[in-house]
């Protein structure tokens, strides 16, 4: 089983920028596909960011102010988010697929066979 902990949520003004981790017990987790989701009050679970197959992937709604990263010796992804809204606020979750897939399905919540606890960011205007 794999375990995933999020952490790097916080209360922030418009503008500001927080930086999320995702910290994996995985031992394959260089294999894994690692992605980024967020869920606001009332909203469906939407998709953020993701890696997968060697590459990254960014919802149109935070391309050129969130970037996804990795680092495989610490275990971990990271969300760096900038220029932050009052429409980011929401609960952001992590999780991983055992296997690389199409860019489609990474960008599916489905797609998905893991998911860490949510750390929740809060962006005031």
């Amino acid at each position: 089983q794999v375990q995933l902990v999020e952490s790097g949520g916080g209360l922030v003004q418009a503008g500001g920028s927080l930086r999320l981790s995702c910290a994996a017990s995985a031992r394959s987790f260089k294999k894994y596909t690692m992605g980024w989701f967020r869920q606001a009050p009332g909203k469906e679970r939407e998709f953020v960011a993701a890696w997968n197959d060697g590459s990254t992937l960014h919802a149109d709604s935070v391309k050129g102010r969130f970037t996804i990263s990795r680092d495989n010796t610490a275990n971990t992804v990271y969300l760096q988010m900038n220029t932050l809204k009052p429409d980011d606020t929401a609960v952001y979750y992590c999780a991983a697929r055992r296997t690389a897939t199409l860019s489609a399905i990474a960008k599916k919540s489905t797609g998905y066979d893991y998911w860490g606890q949510g750390t929740q960011v809060t962006v005031s205007s």
